[in-house]
């Protein structure tokens, strides 16, 4: 008997691939995707974004502190001999951010800045031109220099509503301010210090004590981009316009009171409320809804 052995033919094996069709799906897949994952992306890139402006207003908060304490009273909103103080490159006009520079690690440019020749002397303009981070919000798109003058989101607040600076002004930094904290009367834990603005492109920079480094809570402006204001007061016209706070980030702004707490408030936030943050001493107890608050 005789055995023979057989073994299976052996072929060319398959070749598999995808069909267009299939390809298509798989790239809708991937699309689909991409597009959900990118409002997350964006949603943690604008919480740090955030996470720093808050860092920055509280540095700030500390070092207007720090001066406090070395020169026994709060930095003076502007320095110039006389008021009201106008949007124009003329005069003194020697901002808050000039005079905490020391506390703030800038001791070189404060020591280059002469605060008798003013800010727009030429002698200023290499100091007008430094770009000091901790002055600038991560989610303004306006933080530039135009004309060589660096520039600042962070502003002082003068004044309860829409008026010039001046030396009468309810704020806790304006014309020539000399306060303590023992004159905020109101309370230090409810007197806004700082707070963000919206910068302008005609700005005159964060050396200057005008609208660019000074604002009021008579106004909680929105991104030009959503086209409305909340909160709207009446302005007077011309260069003596201030202006109110507001910021980039989505709902409303960063803002460091007298006491050095930083609070989120609501762009909603109640027009009463928020004018009276913005007096040191009106001697009145918060009204209104209390959903404008963050605390």
């Amino acid at each position: 008997m005789s055995y023979s052995l057989s073994f299976p033919h052996r072929g060319h094996a398959a070749r598999y691939a995808f069909t267009l069709v299939e390809l298509l799906v798989v790239i809708a897949i991937i699309g689909i995707l991409v597009g959900l994952l990118l409002p997350a992306v964006q949603a943690a890139r604008e919480a740090a974004r955030r996470c720093a402006c808050m860092n920055n207003i509280a540095q700030l908060g500390l070092a207007i502190h720090n001066h406090e304490f070395n020169a026994e009273r709060l930095p003076s909103g502007v320095l110039n001999p006389t008021g009201p103080i106008r949007n124009e490159s003329i005069g003194q006009h020697v901002s808050w951010c000039v005079q905490i520079l020391p506390q703030m690690e800038q001791a070189s440019i404060y020591s280059n800045f002469d605060l008798a020749a003013g800010t727009y002397a030429p002698v200023n303009a290499a100091a007008r031109r430094q770009r000091i981070p901790t002055f600038l919000c991560p989610s303004s798109p306006n933080n530039y220099q135009k004309e060589e003058i660096a520039l600042t989101n962070y502003a002082g607040c003068h004044h309860d509503a829409e008026a010039p600076i001046d030396a009468d002004n309810n704020g806790v930094m304006f014309l020539n301010s000399r306060l303590r904290f023992s004159q905020i009367l109101d309370g230090s834990s409810q007197t806004i210090l700082l707070g963000e603005f919206i910068s302008e492109r005609e700005n005159l920079g964060w050396a200057s004590g005008t609208s660019a480094s000074l604002r009021n809570t008579g106004t909680f402006e929105l991104p030009p981009k959503q086209n409305s204001i909340m909160v709207k007061a009446d302005e007077p016209s011309g260069t003596l316009v201030v202006g109110g706070y507001g910021s980039y980030h989505t709902g409303g702004a960063q803002f460091v009171f007298a006491d050095g707490s930083v609070h989120f408030l609501s762009s909603s936030i109640d027009k009463g409320i928020f004018s009276k943050l913005g007096n040191r001493a009106d001697g009145e107890m918060l009204y209104g809804s209390p959903e404008g608050l963050s605390w």
